[in-house]
């Protein structure tokens, strides 16, 4: 059932991720409850639920991304209708990290190595998911024009992302020295992985004395953030991002201080 499921993922054309993690999550679980997928019961998945909120520590996002895992084989695949019988846990709704311009410039400054330095900037600039840029090509950047396309983002979508004119001389002069002009941020003839790209980030912002727990999203919040704040319309915003939901994008009007800023306080006024 497993393998039917991998298949099932790679035919309705799941990220390689996806497939790892609902590959996962339906292993652990049946190794949890010991029994054969047929036999599944509605009252195994809740043992499971309650096992990794309780013994595992699961906060309610993981919590949530294995039960998806388990509802796509069970309801989707094998239309057992489990999970009308059960409830999932309340998400957490955290605020997005997000850097003050000085934070970001105080980053950047603090990279020495010239691609590290790159990335940070590209991440930023162009508001990209981190799998984004490190699969980003060279034939996918238009220097002239000052735009790139994303191929087959979230979602299995293209979009077109904006390119600042203040890396354009940095990016000639990275591309000139490459050997194996495919990927942009390149090791070895291979993308640079998802793992090291956030290392560089978190490396920076520990360099520059940033005390927020900073990871690659914490740039593209920023990229979106910033442009709010200058007054970019959000539905700009939205397709910069490649969301599906201007909901998802809506998300940074609660963090943008400088609109806060511009609130008057009621007892201010008495």
């Amino acid at each position: 059932m497993l393998q039917k499921l991998e298949t099932e993922l790679k035919i309705r054309g799941f990220s390689e991720q996806t497939i790892k993690s609902y590959t996962f999550h339906n292993t652990k679980f049946l190794e949890f409850i010991k029994k054969e997928p047929e036999n599944v019961q509605a009252e195994d998945i809740k043992q499971f639920m309650a096992h990794l909120i309780s013994d595992k520590g699961y906060k309610p996002s993981s919590v949530s991304l294995a039960m998806s895992s388990l509802r796509f084989l069970y309801d989707e695949m094998m239309e057992k209708g489990l999970f009308s019988k059960i409830k999932m846990p309340k998400m957490e709704k955290k605020l997005p990290v997000v850097l003050t311009k000085d934070e970001m410039k105080r980053m950047i400054e603090s990279i020495t190595n010239p691609k590290h330095k790159l990335l940070v900037k590209m991440l930023y600039s162009s508001g990209l998911r981190v799998s984004e840029c490190v699969n980003l090509k060279v034939d996918d950047l238009d220097l002239k024009e000052r735009f790139g396309t994303v191929r087959s983002g979230k979602g299995k979508k293209d979009r077109n992302i904006i390119i600042s004119e203040s890396i354009i001389n940095d990016m000639k002069n990275h591309l000139e020295k490459k050997t194996i002009k495919t990927f942009i941020f390149e090791v070895k003839g291979n993308p640079m992985s998802v793992r090291q790209a956030q290392k560089i980030v978190s490396n920076a912002a520990s360099k520059a004395g940033i005390r927020k727990r900073v990871f690659c999203h914490a740039l593209r919040s920023s990229f979106a953030t910033h442009l709010l704040e200058a007054g970019t319309d959000i539905r700009i915003i939205q397709e910069l991002l490649g969301h599906a939901n201007l909901a998802t994008t809506q998300r940074y009007t609660a963090v943008s201080r400088e609109q806060l800023r511009k609130v008057r306080s009621p007892l201010d006024d008495m």
